[in-house]
This record gives C-alpha cells, sequence and structure tokens, in this order.
C-alpha cells in the first residue's frame, strides 16, 4: 500500500503557492486591570464542538469586511465584555497559516488595551470572562502556540513584534518572530 500523505501534502503546498494569501484577519485584545498585574481572559467552556472548547484566551474575533482593525478591535471588546476602550496599542501582528479549523490562514492584530470603561461580566456567549494574574496566563491551558507571543505582549519592549507561525491539524510548525 502506497503512503499518499507525503504527496498530497506536496500537492497542498503547491496549491498554497499559487493561490493568492487572503487570510482571515480578526483582533486579539488583551485588556490590562486598572493595577495593570492581571489580564481580562475568555475561558471557552460555553459551546460544545468549538475547536477553543476548555482553552483561555484574549478577546477579540474576526475583521469585518471594509472595518478598520482599531475599529474591529473596539467593537469586539463591546460585544464580548460590555467594555469601552478609551486608550490600546498595537503590541503586534501574527500570521498563521493553516490555523484554522479547515486548514484556513489566519493573520490578527494583537492589542493591549491601556484604559477602558464598563463592567466585566461574568460570562460571554464563549465562556466566563476572568482577570488572571499576568505572571500566571502561561499556566493555564492555552493553545501551544500562544506560549511563544504572550510574553512578548506583557513584556516592556515598546517595540511592535511581527510572528509567523505555521499550523497544521491544530499543531505549531515552526516560529518565527522579529521587531522593529
Amino acid at each position: 500500500m502506497r503512503d499518499h500523505s507525503a504527496q498530497n501534502r506536496l500537492s497542498t503546498d503547491r496549491h498554497r503557492r499559487l493561490v493568492p494569501y487572503s487570510p482571515i484577519l480578526a483582533t486579539l485584545g488583551y485588556v490590562l486591570s486598572r493595577d495593570r498585574r492581571r489580564v481580562l481572559m475568555v475561558h471557552r467552556i460555553a459551546r460544545p464542538g468549538d475547536p477553543h472548547l476548555g482553552k483561555y484566551n484574549g478577546l477579540g474575533g474576526k475583521l469585518e469586511r471594509g472595518e478598520a482593525v482599531a475599529d474591529g478591535m473596539r467593537r469586539e471588546l463591546r460585544e464580548e465584555a460590555g467594555l469601552e476602550i478609551l486608550a490600546m496599542r498595537l503590541r503586534g501582528t501574527l500570521n498563521w497559516p493553516g490555523f484554522g479549523r479547515a486548514g484556513e490562514d489566519w493573520f490578527g492584530f494583537v492589542f493591549v488595551i491601556d484604559d477602558w470603561r464598563g463592567d466585566v461580566p461574568a460570562a460571554n456567549a464563549e465562556g466566563s470572562l476572568e482577570w488572571i494574574e499576568i505572571d500566571r496566563v502561561l499556566d493555564l491551558p492555552l493553545w501551544e502556540g500562544d506560549r511563544h507571543f504572550l510574553p512578548l505582549v506583557f513584556d516592556a519592549d515598546p517595540r511592535p513584534f511581527h510572528g509567523v507561525m505555521p499550523y497544521r491539524d491544530g499543531r505549531v510548525l515552526d516560529w518565527h518572530v522579529t521587531r522593529l
């Protein structure tokens, strides 16, 4: 019996080179507490079948057609946590080729929200909203790849980071990051 998996991977890789890159664009935001020691995370426990089920994530989601990136972050935070952003910083960008459930490419704009207005609810449609000590975030059940970039989100280096993290079948294949 022949192993067709290598041949299929080559065919898929060749196809990806021929098709224009058109990732799903998204925002990912990390809301800091007033004392700047904790970050708001969603514990994705509400929807069976959610590919993020059981994991902790920042808040955010897909950009809408024609929407500016900062406006998308504001909308997502309003929808997911009922908060209005008063101040935020772009910490970096992430290119996630193959991250989607069916191997779709994603490209994310990662923000830190320094100031906000509103009251955080206990939960949203995806799960519970929890304030987590920043130094404990890496102890949580996270996507494997989050462990690579989250230290860059919270470090003292003011330069934005730009990372590429290819995925296949829900697993990180590689990680490359630069700072400008």
